[in-house]
């Protein structure tokens, strides 16, 4: 009996083979050509004889209307081309922008096409569009017909010899009996029939790529100029964000600095100095003052450790984000419930962005959470690392400006992540962050 893998299929197994994808283009292709001709006939008919009456009566006002009446129907010839031009070119033609007035009077919306360029470009499609599709009707009917007629010429060529007529060997200056014209006309036949593919592809892809190019090329710059700018202020964005990350976090050093080991040395100062003192006249007070000197200068450097894992900590570095993250939730005064397996090495930006925002949010539940659990979880997505700290506390937090986790946010942004925050009253805290890889 077939298994489960026997029977298990892909769209590979279904998709037409390359001979079958290019017969269905050769018959996209050549519908498209053949059908192309009579509508650019048809557009040039109607299109040029209102543009040229329009243009002639413009001085009696009449042409005012006429002409904004020719461009509108240009821009219907326009959209019956962008749809024809998908199989061909394999790509949605977006609709273009054209300019709307809603809120002006009718006369303002009427001679509005007037001043907008697609509607022009449409014009200009519509009056030289013949050109192109008088070329790919010539070579899409002249290879057709060669590659069928010289083919099957062995199948009615006999009835068009006969005394007087003669063939096309004969009209070449050959002299030549019937079954010698079978095999030219074969060649011939052949001939085309190869080069049938290619020669209707190219003059197909001709005219789409010259409708593509004044129908849609505009839009396509505009769009291409858009979202270049919106990178920029994108990469803007993450410039500034970084910088008022490192901002943040040297002055929360340069505090956590001030208010702990610098004081710590300051007292360490002091203690050498009076057990200096002390020396000479008390040595056991001189003793008692270098332990507790001794014990200051323990206590500074497990304070320097701690500030030395928030700027680069080593663990991370050289173990990895899934160390790094049980090392921090061990730490943590409040019980923590770890999901991060491990994964591969990541750059060492989403790293170390991804272990500062489980870091700093421990910080705050342990502050100012009230929490008795807190849960991290760590997974990577095909686009992405998504870091998770949720907690069961008093709620209240905010990424606003002045408080612990603004300078979070910036950080996030600055790795081109997003950063989002849950925190009803009383209903416990959700921070979520979103990091591309």
């Amino acid at each position: 009996m077939p298994t489960v893998n026997d029977m298990t299929t892909t769209y590979a197994d279904f998709a037409p083979s390359r001979p079958l994808r290019m017969l269905r283009q050769l018959g996209i292709d050549t519908q498209y050509a053949l059908l192309g001709f009579p509508l650019g006939i048809l557009t040039v008919a109607l299109l040029l004889p209102f543009f040229f009456l329009g243009l002639g009566t413009t001085v009696i006002w009449i042409g005012i209307v006429i002409m904004p009446a020719t461009l509108i129907m240009a821009r219907g010839f326009a959209a019956v081309e962008r749809a024809r031009i998908r199989p061909v070119l394999h790509r949605d033609m977006p609709h273009p922008y054209y300019k709307k007035r809603k809120d002006a009077g009718w006369v303002r919306r009427m001679i509005t096409p007037l001043t907008d360029g697609q509607a022009w470009l449409d014009l200009v499609h519509g009056a030289f569009r013949f050109i192109p599709s008088t070329i790919a009707f010539i070579f899409t009917v002249t290879w057709w017909a060669g590659a069928l007629g010289g083919l099957s010429w062995s199948l009615w060529g006999w009835a068009t010899l006969g005394e007087g007529n003669d063939g096309l060997p004969e009209l070449l200056g050959f002299n030549s009996d019937y079954t010698t014209d079978v095999v030219f006309y074969l060649i011939i036949g052949a001939f085309f029939a190869v080069t049938l593919y290619p020669v209707v592809r190219g003059v197909a892809l001709l005219e789409a790529l010259f409708a593509r190019g004044l129908l849609s090329g505009v839009n396509e710059l505009r769009t291409q100029v858009a979202e270049a700018n919106a990178a920029r202020e994108v990469a803007q964005a993450q410039k500034a964000a970084a910088v008022s990350a490192e901002a943040t976090a040297l002055r929360k050093l340069e505090r956590d600095i001030h208010d702990g080991p610098q004081q710590r040395l300051v007292r360490l100062a002091m203690d050498l100095g009076r057990a200096e003192q002390q020396f000479a006249t008390n040595p056991e007070a001189a003793r008692a003052t270098l332990a507790e000197a001794l014990t200051q200068t323990r206590e500074t450097l497990d304070e320097l450790r701690a500030l030395s894992r928030g700027i680069a900590p080593p663990i991370l570095v050289d173990r990895g984000l899934q160390a790094a993250l049980t090392a921090l939730a061990g730490r943590c005064t409040v019980p923590v419930d770890l999901d991060a397996p491990i994964v591969e090495r990541l750059d060492p930006a989403v790293e170390s962005t991804a272990y500062f925002v489980v870091a700093e949010s421990l910080t705050n539940v342990a502050k100012h959470s009230r929490a008795g659990e807190v849960q991290v979880s760590v997974q990577r997505l095909a686009t992405g690392l998504l870091v998770s700290v949720s907690d069961d506390g008093i709620g209240g937090a905010s990424l606003a400006k002045g408080h612990g986790l603004a300078g979070l946010d910036d950080r996030v942004r600055a790795a081109g992540g997003v950063l989002s925050l849950d925190s009803p009253e009383g209903e416990g805290t959700r921070i979520t962050a979103a990091l591309p890889l």
